[in-house]
């Protein structure tokens, strides 16, 4: 058994940020269940033959450096997997009592926890609702969608159970928003999918998260087989940002840029002011100039993720080697978030854009994209193009004219949900078969000023 080092003091400098967002990884990788697209679970191999268990000794240095390295008076705690109900009830009330033993006067700390759902019971819902969890529900649609990957250790679907745990989060009233990834089995109903959150899980935030999985001419048939240990799947592959190619799950560029605008299309309807979708809300922010959201701000590098040992990585798409940045109980937390090699991390974000990219009149929206995206070709035939832009390029203009009417409204001090108005208007003035204003015309089902939307 190993025994960790005293985790060291810390104190913020001026060259640590003033906030971040930490994922915090307490079970690892381990996960309950086996969605064949969670590349996560290869993430075991950095790790053999460990538990992959957060220690108290390692909780209490996370929670103490985490508050210490804030200079800012609102902190999120974010637990996440893997499967985080895997620790226990106990380990979370451990530390919502270690928050309040090193948060500072003034300081407000929020807990979030991404769940799948399927040890959820009346237990955990109280224990949130009592302590002002924010719970994130992941779900890919209804159940023939979400039980096309998101499957357990049989190969069985989980719709049932994780609907199960949904009720018991309805029942004790815990604020919950849906996670859903877009892929290969759902790209082509967003529409679909959207409602049911909307209409059938009562969902009032939700989070679109697109499945891109990359592989190399070697490792794509291993890939393909999915990332979880079970039988018959033979050697998996360690899990790295490289090569050129993708898994039959993923979805594709284009396709998901269609997913995001045929859920604008019904959303900017009938849904502005009661239903946030987060990518919509960045959306807005970035028409002020303000970039709310890490894969469309101009850098990125305050995300960093934490491992169960206390090993932080530059981000949770990036635990691989040659990705840590340290551990807490040997560098304190504040120094590995404002190290160079983090900074670097961010600032090639930015430094790096294809040509193409840089060119692009939407590029104040997206900055290119995530990093982990970028593995395609552009137009000029310069690597490092974002695989997904001509998705995001199309999400972008698409919604930029309604975008513009929130911006205006909100300048002169009115509700964004008074684009309904003006959206309905549109719609009864233009000819539907008149080329849409975005460029996409009768390409989309559903197209900004589509009567048939």
């Amino acid at each position: 058994m190993s025994v960790e080092p005293a985790a060291p003091v810390q104190v913020p400098s001026a060259l640590s940020p003033p906030a971040f967002h930490l994922l915090a990884k307490p079970s690892g990788s381990t996960c309950n269940i086996d969605c064949t697209y969670c590349f996560f679970l290869s993430k075991d191999a950095l790790y053999p033959n460990d538990k992959q268990r957060m220690s108290e000794a390692t909780l209490e240095a996370y929670i103490r450096q985490l508050l210490e390295a804030h200079r800012t008076p609102q902190v999120t705690v974010a637990w996440q997997g893997g499967e985080p109900t895997l620790m226990g009830l106990p380990f979370f009330a451990r530390a919502v009592e270690l928050v309040e033993k090193h948060r500072r006067p003034g300081q407000v700390v929020q807990q979030t926890f991404q769940t799948n759902g399927l040890l959820l019971d009346g237990a955990w819902c109280a224990f949130f609702k009592k302590h002002d969890f924010l719970v994130g529900l992941s779900v890919d649609g209804p159940r023939a969608l979400h039980d096309a990957y998101r499957l357990d250790r049989r190969g069985q679907g989980t719709f049932d159970r994780v609907m199960d745990g949904w009720r018991h989060l309805r029942a004790h009233d815990v604020p919950f928003n849906v996670l859903c990834t877009v892929n290969a089995a759902n790209q082509e109903r967003g529409r679909e999918v959207y409602r049911f959150f909307r209409d059938e899980l009562s969902a009032q935030w939700i989070q679109f998260i697109p499945i891109v999985e990359r592989a190399t001419e070697e490792t794509l048939a291993a890939a393909n087989q999915g990332w979880g240990d079970r039988p018959g799947r033979g050697t998996r592959p360690l899990y790295t940002q490289t090569g050129g190619l993708v898994t039959e799950r993923s979805v594709g560029g284009a396709q998901y840029g269609r997913f995001l605008v045929d859920v604008f299309e019904e959303w900017v309807r009938r849904d502005v002011g009661q239903v946030y979708v987060q990518l919509f809300d960045v959306t807005l922010e970035a028409h002020f100039g303000r970039h709310l959201l890490c894969i469309h701000a101009p850098t990125c590098g305050y995300g960093p993720a934490l491992e169960h040992n206390g090993d932080l990585y530059t981000c949770d798409h990036f635990v691989e080697p040659g990705q840590e940045l340290g551990n807490i109980h040997e560098t304190p937390l504040v120094e590995l978030v404002a190290s160079p090699k983090l900074r670097r991390f961010g600032d090639d974000k930015r430094d790096r854009l294809t040509g193409q990219c840089q060119r692009c009149e939407v590029r104040f929206l997206c900055n290119g994209g995530c990093p982990k995206d970028r593995f395609a070709t552009s137009a000029d035939g310069e690597p490092g193009h974002n695989y997904m832009c001509a998705g995001l390029e199309t999400f972008f203009q698409h919604t930029r004219p309604a975008m513009q009417v929130m911006a205006n409204l909100l300048r002169n001090r009115k509700a964004p949900a008074e684009v309904m108005a003006w959206v309905a208007a549109e719609d009864a003035r233009r000819d539907p078969y008149q080329p849409c204003p975005c460029g996409g015309g009768s390409k989309f089902k559903f197209c900004h000023g589509d009567r048939r939307a």
